[in-house]
């Protein structure tokens, strides 16, 4: 079953974060993405989700300056591991098992290669140390025009990662709007490969806004989604299409409400 969570850090973003929980809260939805909650006031945080029974279905590793786009590529090995028990030290506390460990900008001094095999033996690492945590990593491909320079960029070498990690707790996130970019053949990926799917994200395209707004059929593939088996969550990550556009619309509200 398909359970959606309302991406904050992308709706009403002009609102203060308070405002943010409680839209989606009265929308109907029972979970929420949060990409950075380590940005946050981690007690304004968790007040928030108490208040609106609100359950965080993921978040992302952290970033910096010299690793704005993750860590798995960079040279600073320790930097990611260190983000890596920041980030599982802080889950438990907002009630979260799903980590984005962002991959990093692509290496010139490294081989496409060299580069993947380096990306799996840090996630098989990472697995190890995280498994008794319950925490499931999640390895994700962009867009090379929205996300220039990012490693990587296609789901076959997405897919390909978690088969090498072979880790039970590392999956791939399809992200449907970057993969319409870069792939277009939706419904026959997810079909083909949705045991390796842990987390999906949905945008239309283009322009990032609501489904039904672009050009990706959604209708069929979120049933191709949930009849190839899927059993997890969709992050709605977009913006509205305008201000007075409601970005909830398309989706019934019975559906927002489903918990895990």
């Amino acid at each position: 079953m398909i359970y959606y969570a309302a991406n904050i850090t992308q709706l009403f973003r002009e609102l203060p974060l308070a405002e943010r929980y409680r839209r989606i809260a009265e929308a109907g939805f029972a979970a929420y993405e949060l990409l950075f909650p380590q940005r946050e006031n981690l007690a304004e945080v968790l007040d928030l989700q108490q208040r609106y029974g609100l359950r965080l279905a993921l978040f992302d590793l952290e970033v910096d300056e010299a690793n704005p786009r993750g860590y798995l590529t960079s040279p600073d090995e320790a930097g990611f591991f260190a983000r890596l028990r920041e980030a599982v030290d802080l889950a438990p506390r907002l009630g979260c098992r799903r980590l984005n460990t962002l991959v990093g900008l692509a290496r010139s001094d490294l081989s496409q290669q060299a580069q993947v095999d380096l990306v799996v033996d840090r996630l098989r690492r990472a697995a190890d140390q995280v498994a008794a945590d319950g925490i499931l990593l999640l390895v994700e491909a962009l867009n090379v025009h929205d996300n220039p320079g990012y490693f990587l960029n296609t789901s076959s070498v997405g897919f390909q990662i978690v088969r090498d990690v072979d880790r039970p707790n590392v999956l791939f996130q399809y992200d449907v709007y970057h993969m319409q970019i870069m792939e277009n053949n939706l419904i026959e990926t997810i079909r083909r490969n949705v045991g390796l799917i842990g987390h999906v994200q949905i945008a239309d395209v283009p322009g990032r806004h609501e489904p039904g707004t672009g050009d990706i059929d959604y209708p069929n593939v979120l049933k191709a989604l949930e009849e190839a088996g899927y059993d997890g969550y969709v992050g709605l990550e977009y913006t509205a299409s305008s201000p007075d556009a409601d970005p909830f619309a398309w989706l019934l509200r019975p559906e927002r409400e489903r918990r895990m």
